[in-house]
């Protein structure tokens, strides 16, 4: 039975918190540091006021950090709130608008006393996925700062050195990024001959194709362009040089990581399962599992795992209004990976191409489609984790496929 109720406001260097009895009266509130010493001294005040860990509910608004990851593996039932959750909460209790650490510790110890039934604890996944949630992040994170480099780059060419866009439709391919580098300006880009064109084309990964490609990049460099000022073409070529090796860089660490990645997601027991899903290759099994994580009680059925994912559709209904909309509020890495998931499938899954063109006969725009998509998706990876069997297409659409008939 639950006899104390924690809040738990996280900071950089401290944490305030706010303790309650089952009838609201503040039993002790303070500050510790950051550490194992703030840990310590929490773990005391909890001794002193008699109860073991089994007996208190934590709310706090993150659920990961060393500290909250303490209290888990001491034994504390821990609930994370989202911030805005707790600002809805702040404002039921009080209307001045106030607000301070010590103020949301409180509040959130309230939220415990009072609503605790409504949140999900907090469960700790094992060490093996927190590493390959880790590493996934970091190569997602990767990926979309190189984007952001090559939008920059897309962004310098198109002033001066339009010949290279026509060259290289795709900016992170290793062919634009090796031959960039040698020929930063349209100047350079035109005197480039044949082999030192495949020369740049070796440095930058390419293993063979050397017959065709060479000799169109060399047209594409040599067409008639509009042409920059001196001055200007080599200001610009400075900034495309620097640009190409920033890109150059992260993707090579966006390798070695990805390596990494995948033995980590190797040594899962749920690798196999998680690949056996058409789309779900190393990359995006590694993130769906990370995201996910691989905490047995995390997830009561399907419906709460698509939830969690953002990808079931929120309903709002007053009256004769009626409406269904898309879910803005969820876990940002997990969607974007859903929905890529989705769109791979729609070419490896007949069923998934089936469910797809159904939803657009309906009208769905392609988006829409894929967002139903992949709420189908996760529950089918929900059903296979959940009875730790392999992905059957037959098992996996059978059913619509014989109402399509």
């Amino acid at each position: 039975m639950t006899v104390l109720y924690v809040g738990h406001d996280w900071a950089e260097t401290h944490h305030d918190y706010h303790v309650e009895n089952i009838n609201g009266d503040c039993v002790a509130k303070g500050r510790v540091l950051e550490g194992a010493a703030g840990v310590g001294e929490f773990l005391d005040m909890i001794a002193e006021h008699g109860a073991d860990p089994d007996d208190v509910l934590i709310a706090t608004e993150t659920d990961r950090g060393l500290f909250v990851t303490a209290l888990i593996s001491a034994g504390f039932e821990v609930i994370a709130l989202n911030p805005m959750s707790t600002a809805r909460y702040r404002e039921r209790l009080s209307n001045s608008g106030a607000k301070s650490d010590a103020g949301d510790a409180k509040t959130l110890a309230a939220v415990a006393r009072l609503d605790g039934h409504n949140h999900h604890p907090v469960f700790a996944d094992s060490e093996l996925v927190d590493a390959i949630k880790i590493t996934a992040r970091a190569h997602q994170n990767l990926i979309w700062t190189r984007q952001r480099q090559l939008n920059q780059l897309r962004s310098a060419l198109r002033e001066f050195y339009p010949a290279a866009l026509q060259a290289f439709p795709e900016l992170a391919h290793g062919d634009c990024l090796g031959v960039l580098a040698v020929a930063p300006t349209p100047t350079r880009g035109r005197k480039l001959t044949l082999t030192q064109i495949k020369a740049a084309m070796k440095r930058g990964g390419r293993k063979r194709g050397f017959e065709r490609r060479p000799p169109k990049i060399q047209a594409a460099l040599r067409s008639d362009q509009l042409a920059a000022s001196e001055p200007i073409e080599a200001a610009m070529g400075s900034l495309v040089t620097a640009l190409v090796s920033v890109a150059t860089q992260l993707t090579t660490q966006i390798k070695r990581i990805e390596e990494e990645l995948g033995e980590l997601f190797d040594a899962h027991d749920d690798a196999e399962i998680i690949r056996s899903i058409p789309g779900l290759s190393t990359t995006l099994g590694a993130r769906v599992l990370g995201e996910f994580g691989d905490a047995p009680t995390r997830f009561a059925d399907a419906r709460s795992r698509k939830n969690y994912a953002g990808t079931s559709p929120v309903t709002r209904a007053s009256g004769r209004s009626h409406v269904v909309l898309a879910r803005h509020a969820r876990n940002l890495r997990l969607a974007d990976t859903c929905y890529q998931w989705a769109f791979v499938t729609i070419t490896a899954s007949e069923g998934a191409r089936l469910f797809y063109d159904q939803r657009r006969a309906k009208g769905d725009s392609h988006s829409k489609a894929l967002r139903a998509l992949s709420n189908r998706l996760v529950g089918i990876l929900h059903g296979c984790l959940d009875h730790r069997v392999l992905y059957d297409e037959h098992t996996a659409w059978a059913h619509r496929q014989t109402i399509a008939a």
